[in-house]
């Protein structure tokens, strides 16, 4: 069986019309330290975890997106496959050389499945 396990990234994908009170939100009623701004994106510590801002363009309502990290990507590719799991890649463009995938858990929440070592996800 491939190995996972939790990454240290959350992205909270948001549609424009909140997307300014939300960074507010974050900036300064919770007052996270902001690590990053990476338009469209606004990235705060969130304990041991950096949480992804990122404006969407095409939604209407907020989404939690998550990571899995695992060092043999195509061992884990397999299982995943074997187990059924939805392969979601077209939902957004992973960087060139980048060893990733997207996908879906039953519930429908996206998932980043990635090496540990390929820190930036943008």
């Amino acid at each position: 069986m491939a190995r996972f396990t939790g990454g240290r990234n959350i992205a909270m994908k948001i549609p424009p019309h909140q997307f300014d009170e939300t960074v507010r939100f974050y900036r300064e009623v919770i007052g996270l330290k902001e690590v990053a701004e990476l338009a469209p994106s606004v990235v705060f510590e969130f304990g041991a975890n950096r949480l992804w801002l990122d404006r969407v363009e095409t939604l209407s309502q907020s989404e939690i997106w998550l990571e899995l990290c695992t060092t043999d990507t195509a061992h884990a590719a397999e299982h995943l496959e074997t187990q059924r799991v939805v392969r979601c890649d077209p939902i957004e463009k992973l960087p060139p050389g980048f060893e990733g995938r997207w996908i879906l858990n039953p519930a429908g929440i996206v998932h980043l499945v990635r090496r540990p070592e390929q820190e930036n996800r943008k």
